[in-house]
């Protein structure tokens, strides 16, 4: 009893926003997104990505001139910047 408990207290510690918001997960066939992918998948575009990459808001690599994130990476920003909107709108 108490281990499940504390399984769930790890998990909603880890994963805070599988509480408040249902978790999205990126489609996306490949491990490592690129510029491109991320602006397609957002509908944003290319200077949006670069300066939160170049900012430090959304981790990735630079490898030479291209960036490259982490699909794992790109979910937890998605998802944590989800949480942190829905906790604004809610007055949080």
């Amino acid at each position: 009893m108490y281990a499940a408990r504390g399984d769930a207290l790890a998990r909603s510690r880890r994963f805070p926003y599988a509480v408040a918001v249902e978790r999205i997960t990126v489609d996306i066939d490949h491990e490592w997104l690129s510029v491109p992918d991320i602006c397609d998948y957002m509908g944003v575009s290319t200077f949006v990505v670069t300066r939160m990459l170049r900012g430090g808001d959304l981790a990735g690599v630079k490898m030479g001139r291209e960036w490259r994130v982490a699909r794992s990476d790109f979910e937890d920003w998605i998802n944590a910047e989800r949480l942190r909107n829905s906790q604004r709108s809610n007055g949080s």
